[in-house]
């Protein structure tokens, strides 16, 4: 007799398959935000003008060039499988250049920081193309919404890492140790790689030119010309407001005169409910009204939480030192949005593009469709601190917000609300 029946609309969450979503999105996430949120604390702790932090986002460039290397991982598998080989290969390679940062010191070795940041930006994009990949193979159709709501769960729970403890470490101890601490988180998706399967496919590419040509091709042959140009502005608009205004959250919490250990601790507390409750009830959404329904109602929140920095920067800047419990709540209310806002969006988002993939393609088709939506992180990100500089924090914030506007406008025509979800080859129609 079972002690313990799960209610229906939590059956589909609870089985093997979500509980690796699980580990591919802890891997994933925690050398981006090692990237987005530790660097740039490190570095303004450093000395580092505000201006130049921004412009280090660029080191971010390799998230968007993933789909040149992409079939090449499709074309040739390493020992252990074509997914399951890249995956350690990656793992190993980001394990070892995180923890080798902390000997570098941004007052003296800024341009090794930034070639060593690039490095790890190169490892986390192929380890990306094969995750994506892997989780797309192992995954059915009406299973890609809540398996890539549990990815992206895991994925802004990795944030914690680099955001939150190793934020309070460094006021404890020196940053050689903060970044090897933080290296070792990776090994938990070393463990999953050792522990699953090679997924079963349809086959690999029999040439590398058949890698790069195929995937395109059978891209345009489903959706048309126009409806691949629609789709792929969508996948660059779409995150651009929140991408942008999360670009630079932890210079500009320092700024408001909350210290490393402060931004550390509310956003462990503050950050982690919101965004379990968000990734779980997003899940569940998706699974009770369809993607293209979720991206509509997380794409609002994602841009309504973004007017909470807005707002948090008309408040201060606080004064450091004599920060109040009101002053506490404020932050912890910005955080507790953003974690939402951020990841339920993202996890719409993610199943759209699996969804949109073809089996025989995953690899690189994943790779140039995410390709497109790291874009604007990186190449607008690049100028967040010279808008800051020009603008102030509270109208760079609503500025993001306005970004997030085309966006949402073109769900009109790749995700109408009233369409009924059929398959991704009905995914996005020429007219």
């Amino acid at each position: 007799m079972a002690f313990f029946s799960a209610p229906a609309w939590l059956k589909p969450l609870l089985t093997r398959k979500m509980l690796i979503c699980l580990f591919t999105g802890f891997s994933s996430g925690l050398p981006l935000y090692l990237l987005i949120q530790l660097i740039p604390i490190w570095l303004q702790d450093g000395g580092v003008d505000i201006k130049v932090i921004g412009f280090a986002a660029l080191t971010q460039l390799p998230f968007t060039w993933k789909f040149f290397w992409a079939p090449f991982m499709d074309r040739f598998a390493p020992p252990l499988g074509r997914r399951r080989g890249w995956m350690w290969i990656t793992q190993i390679g980001l394990l070892l250049s995180i923890g080798a940062l902390g000997s570098l010191r941004p007052d003296g070795d800024l341009s090794n920081i930034m070639a060593l940041s690039t490095l790890i930006a190169v490892f986390a994009a192929s380890q990306d193309v094969a995750l994506d990949a892997f989780r797309r193979e192992i995954l059915a159709d009406e299973e890609l919404g809540p398996g890539n709501a549990m990815h992206v769960n895991a994925y802004r729970i990795s944030g914690l890492i680099p955001g939150s403890l190793a934020l309070v470490l460094a006021d404890h101890l020196p940053w050689t140790s903060v970044f090897w601490i933080t290296a070792f988180f990776m090994l938990p998706g070393l463990f999953l790689t050792l522990c699953v399967s090679e997924p079963v496919t349809p086959g690999q590419p029999r040439t590398l030119r058949a890698a790069c040509v195929e995937p395109l091709l059978e891209f345009l042959r489903r959706v048309g010309w126009q409806g691949a140009l629609l789709m792929l502005a969508f996948l660059f608009l779409y995150k651009l407001g929140d991408s942008m205004a999360t670009a630079l959250a932890s210079p500009f919490y320092r700024t408001m005169g909350f210290s490393k250990e402060d931004v550390g601790l509310v956003a462990k507390h503050a950050g982690l409910w919101p965004m379990l409750i968000g990734g779980m009830a997003g899940a569940v959404i998706m699974v009770k009204i369809g993607i293209n329904r979720a991206l509509w109602v997380f794409g609002a929140v994602q841009m309504i939480t973004i007017l909470g920095f807005a707002w948090l920067a008309a408040q201060g800047p606080f004064p450091a030192g004599r920060l109040t419990e009101a002053h506490y709540a404020s932050l912890a209310a910005v955080i507790s949005a953003e974690y939402l806002g951020v990841g339920l969006g993202t996890a719409a988002f993610t199943a759209f593009i699996a969804r949109a993939t073809h089996p025989a393609y995953t690899a690189a088709q994943f790779a140039l469709f995410t390709s497109l939506t790291a874009a604007p992180r990186t190449l607008c990100s690049a100028f967040a601190g010279v808008l800051v500089a020009h603008l102030g924090w509270s109208v760079f914030f609503l500025f993001c917000t306005a970004l997030a506007v085309p966006g949402m406008l073109l769900l009109f025509k790749v995700a109408p609300w009233r369409e009924k979800e059929e398959s991704r080859t009905a995914l996005v129609s020429p007219s």
